[in-house]
């Protein structure tokens, strides 16, 4: 009898383009898939997140068997699930003594620093394949990286543009410009109301995962229920033809507005499916794309999406093996602030950061300016430790894996790798918030004021933050000139900003121990 090719197949890497499937077949191959407690409670991810993901898996296994594949398919309740991906494939390995073990890479330095121990371990070869989804292989972004200072994402994305020929006509960009990002910054107009986004029913296999999730994670972050996301490639191919049809038109001028309890506007909503593997990202590309060449969506609409996807996504994948581990530990501005309570339970009185954290409990989900200009730009200007804020954007969001999201919070956020990502901090006041929301108006806090205990938070904090790491940034280009402003108030008024951030600060509360990560051992299952 021949002896199988074994095919470890992870919770994101639902794809039938998988290079580790490429040129096998169903006789010859047996496919593992694992829900396991290491990977669910590594950081205590938001339960609609692990919803997603085992039940995308669940459909994925059942679609494979109709094509005729062999999948052991090993649940979270299994008596015998050892709870880790070593332990999983050490049990395929003993039931079919496979002539080779095929993976193709991880997307997380944990899981590949334990993939390479499988060569070791196992008595037959193993072969560890890279992840042809993306569009960038890491030599690429070596070539890219290697020499500058400074990494800045524009240039990669140009190289991505010819490597793929998107929005290109011959060698040159369509209409000459290679980045219309300043086309796409208004704030939102009043009475502004995208269509709704689709949300899908969940079957009896996702109704399974979430009394599943239910039983086994109560004390992890975020409203169960509804869940709406998308769980197959049908699915997704479904919300992503709504997205190009009705959203995407209006999807540049709006990416960075924000309303209250208008969570989605005009956003895709498709990374959770494109960072599970339902969709690829050259197919959302070409079909933007096409939208643009048939007059159905502007320029700046369909270039700000594909710079989202082959710029920034390709972008930060590369960044994070480039800068991996270290950037796991990267605090250049030596911020150890306690991530505040508020984070967890959303009760804060100011509305911008309450909306966001609103949204991100029942949707595990925020778009990019919330995380950024609103959540991020706290954490920034409050000084929170940059691995307590990596660690609740990893567990909170359903699209975050780490590659993705690390490199977002340390570098585009934080500014915790000093530059490397970044040009300058994204730090702001609550201008920009009044400026591209409306949240100011109906909040506690006045954004007019700008010191004492109506002030909104945020125009104190910010001066505060320039005060305290003026060593570090004032050399900076982008923001150095920010100081000569700082040095023209005069000693009374710096005081007046420095004793209402401090009073401020000294009002948060701590997040209990236990809230982002497990403090015990691995649950048995």
């Amino acid at each position: 009898m021949t002896r199988p090719v074994l095919v470890p197949i992870l919770g994101d890497q639902l794809s039938r383009s998988l290079s580790s499937l490429d040129g096998l077949t169903p006789e010859n191959t047996r496919i593992l898939m694992m829900e396991v407690w290491d990977e669910a409670t590594y950081v205590k991810h938001h339960k609609q997140k692990i919803v997603l993901i085992f039940a995308a898996m669940r459909h994925f296994a059942e679609e494979l068997r109709a094509e005729g594949w062999q999948v052991d398919y090993v649940r979270l309740d299994d008596p015998a699930n050892t709870g880790s991906f070593t332990g999983e494939v050490a049990r395929a390995v003993e039931r079919h003594a496979p002539s080779e073990v095929r993976v193709t890479e991880s997307g997380e330095w944990r899981v590949a620093q334990a993939m390479c121990e499988w060569e070791g371990r196992f008595p037959c070869p193993v072969s560890i394949l890279a992840d042809t989804r993306f569009i960038a292989t890491h030599a690429d972004f070596r070539a890219f990286a290697d020499g500058r200072k400074h990494l800045t994402m524009e240039y990669f994305y140009r190289e991505m543009r010819r490597k793929t020929g998107l929005l290109m006509e011959g060698d040159k960009p369509t209409s000459g410009v290679w980045n219309l990002d300043a086309e796409n910054r208004e704030p939102p107009k009043e009475g502004l109301k995208a269509p709704p986004t689709p949300k899908f029913t969940p079957d009896a296999i996702t109704q399974e995962v979430i009394a599943l999730v239910g039983a086994r994670f109560p004390d992890h972050f975020g409203d169960l229920e509804p869940f709406g996301w998308p769980v197959t490639r049908a699915e997704a191919l479904e919300a992503a033809e709504a997205f190009f049809a009705r959203r995407l038109a209006l999807f540049g001028p709006y990416q960075d507005a924000m309303l209250h309890r208008e969570d989605d506007l005009y956003h895709s909503m498709l990374s959770t499916s494109l960072n599970i593997g339902l969709l690829t990202p050259l197919e959302l590309c070409q079909r933007a794309e096409a939208e643009y060449r048939a007059g159905r969506a502007p320029l700046n609409s369909v270039e700000g999406f594909i710079r989202q996807i082959i710029g920034w996504r390709e972008y930060v994948r590369g960044f994070y093996w480039h800068q991996m581990p270290g950037l796991a530990e990267a605090n250049e501005l030596k911020a150890h602030r306690p991530l505040p309570d508020f984070f967890w339970t959303g009760e804060t009185d100011m509305r911008c950061l309450a909306d966001c954290i609103r949204t991100t409990r029942e949707d595990a989900h925020a778009h990019h300016i919330q995380r950024l200009m609103v959540l991020g730009n706290f954490c920034l200007i409050a000084g929170i430790d940059p691995r307590a804020v990596a660690d609740w954007y990893l567990a909170v969001y359903a699209d975050a894996f780490e590659w993705v999201e690390l490199p977002n919070v340390a570098g585009m956020v934080l500014y915790a790798d000093g530059g490397r990502l970044a040009t300058k901090p994204y730090a702001a006041s609550g201008n920009y918030i009044n400026k591209m929301s409306n949240y100011c108006g109906g909040c506690r806090y006045k954004v007019a004021q700008k010191t004492g205990p109506n002030a909104c938070p945020f125009n104190p904090l910010y001066w505060h933050f320039m005060d305290a790491n003026r060593l570090a940034l004032e050399s900076n280009h982008r923001i150095g000139r920010i100081y000569a402003t700082w040095d023209r108030m005069g000693a009374a008024k710096q005081r007046e900003y420095l004793e209402s951030a401090e009073k401020f600060l000294d009002s948060l509360v701590p997040a209990r121990e236990g809230w982002a990560r497990h403090t015990e051992g691995r649950e048995p299952c």
